[in-house]
């Protein structure tokens, strides 16, 4: 059986179609297994790779695979696979797609797309816990914001806010991270003041068994930080500007807003790069 994708970048610059967080996209996995989908993830080896089928409550249904594991939501292979189900469904700029998390309503203005999320959900990290943390990021207490918290919009991270870009700047990521994992593995997500109109976050997560990488653009984790806001009380609407990515060597550009009732939306470029198929 012969499988289109198409090739995109995610959080890009406008007009820099190398930048952002690229994204392999299939038209139709139909007829593909878990395992096939979870080999086609690993052998494009990108931080997601997705799978479109048809739904009857959705636009489309979509499934997310890392190299090394499927996800029940993430942002920029929504937006990204939003862009696809537009131009071969002729949807126009407003439609749905399905996951694991549940349906995800997403909008188009030209090239730039918008997720709305979940409403948050939260548990506390044990504060016994966070000298270790800090030691794994190599930081030191002197460069912690407030206490880390799990958030969930979708998919659940650690959230961990720092006092300042420097010391997002002097995060390590690496395999000391890996005793502070969800369910689903690590996902840790440090960022700058919330105060500051346009903030650096950096985010670690398990790439492919036994590896942790560094994701170049995070929508789920954007989410998650409008998540972080509402839980911890601050009032809409509030917009801020995420730059991710500088470590990565792929910078990336993301937009957060929560609005006055905490609705919460996560903005971002989509550039097609290639179209391609594979033979299985």
């Amino acid at each position: 059986m012969r499988y289109q994708y198409r090739l995109q970048n995610v959080f890009a610059f406008a007009g820099q179609p190398l930048t952002g967080n690229p994204l392999c996209v299939f038209e139709d996995g139909d007829g593909l297994s878990d395992q096939e989908m979870q080999a086609l993830a690993l052998q494009f080896n990108l931080s997601e790779t997705t799978f479109i089928f048809r739904d009857v409550e959705a636009t489309a249904r979509v499934r997310i695979f890392t190299p090394g594991s499927e996800l029940p939501f993430a942002g920029h292979p929504t937006l990204g696979t939003a862009h696809t189900v537009r131009d071969i469904k002729g949807t126009g700029n407003q439609l749905t797609l399905a996951t694991q998390a549940g349906v995800i309503p997403v909008s188009a203005i030209g090239n730039r797309w918008t997720l709305r999320a979940n409403a948050p959900t939260s548990r506390a990290f044990d504060t016994e816990r966070v000298d270790a943390l800090l030691a794994a990021l190599g930081l030191a207490r002197a460069d912690l914001a407030a206490d880390p918290l799990w958030v969930n919009t979708g998919m659940e991270q650690l959230l961990v806010p720092l006092v300042s870009k420097d010391a997002v700047h002097k995060v390590r990521g690496g395999q000391g991270l890996a005793e502070f994992a969800a369910a689903s593995g690590v996902k840790v997500y440090v960022f700058s003041p919330l105060d500051e109109a346009e903030m650096l976050t950096r985010f670690f997560f398990d790439r492919s068994p036994g590896l942790i990488g560094e994701d170049p653009a995070t929508g789920s984790a954007c989410a998650n930080l409008g998540g972080y806001a509402v839980l911890t009380g601050r009032k809409g609407p509030l917009a801020r500007t995420l730059r991710q990515g500088e470590y990565t060597g792929r910078s990336s550009l993301l937009h957060l807003a929560v609005s006055a009732d905490q609705r919460i939306l996560v903005s971002g470029e989509v550039i097609e790069l290639g179209r391609g198929h594979v033979d299985i």
